[in-house]
C-alpha cells in the first residue's frame, strides 16, 4: 500500500511523472494485457486497447482520488476501454453482436498468438455466447481471480448481482461444453 502511495505521488509530480509511469508500466502492463485480451480476444486489438488504457491512465492520474487501489482504478479503465472497443467494432463492421462474435472466433482461429488448445477455443466460444455482463464477471473472477468486491468497484455493479451473473455464466458454460 505504501508503494502505491509513493508511486501515485510520483505520478502526480511533473518532475517524476515519466520515470514513475515507466515503473507503473513495468508493474501492470502484462496483467492488464491479459485482462484486456480475455475480453477482446485478438492480440492486435488487445494491444490497441492496452495503449488507449495507458494513455488514459497517464492523462488522468492527476484526477485519481485514491478511493480504490491504483490496480482497481486501472482495471476499471481497461474494462471500459475494452467495452467501448467492442461496441466500436460492432458499429464499424455494421454487424449485430452475434455476427461480431462469429467474426471474433474466426479471427481467433487465425491469431498466431492464441496458444490455446481445442478446449480453450471451445471455452472462448462458450464465453462469446454469454450476455456481456456474465462474460465479463466470469473472466474477472475465473481468470483474474478478482474478488467480487473488486469486480464491483471495476464494473459499478453490486456484489449480489455479480455473484448471480457468475453463477448463471458457469451454468451456461457447463451446458455448452457438455453438448
Amino acid at each position: 500500500m505504501k508503494t502505491d502511495i509513493n508511486l501515485i505521488s510520483a505520478l502526480k509530480d511533473n518532475k517524476q511523472k515519466d520515470i514513475a509511469f515507466k515503473k507503473l508500466l513495468d508493474m501492470y502492463q502484462k496483467r492488464l494485457y491479459w485482462h484486456i485480451r480475455k475480453m477482446v480476444l485478438i492480440h492486435e486489438d488487445t494491444n490497441d486497447v492496452l495503449q488507449n488504457t495507458f494513455l488514459k491512465v497517464y492523462k488522468n492520474i492527476v484526477n485519481f482520488k485514491g478511493n480504490s487501489s491504483i490496480h482497481t482504478w486501472m482495471y476499471r479503465i481497461a474494462y471500459n476501454e475494452s467495452i467501448n472497443f467492442l461496441k466500436e467494432k460492432q458499429k464499424r463492421l455494421k454487424l449485430n453482436l452475434e455476427e461480431v462474435n462469429i467474426k471474433i472466433l474466426e479471427e481467433l482461429k487465425e491469431d498466431v498468438y492464441f496458444e490455446g488448445d481445442q478446449i480453450q477455443f471451445k471455452l472462448q466460444e462458450a464465453l462469446l455466447k454469454l450476455p456481456e455482463k456474465q462474460k465479463q464477471v466470469f473472466v474477472m473472477k475465473y481468470y483474474d481471480d478478482l474478488k467480487f468486491k473488486e469486480i464491483s468497484e471495476i464494473t459499478g455493479t453490486s456484489e449480489g448481482a455479480l455473484k448471480a451473473s457468475y453463477h448463471h455464466a458457469i451454468k451456461k458454460i457447463e451446458r455448452f461444453l457438455i453438448q
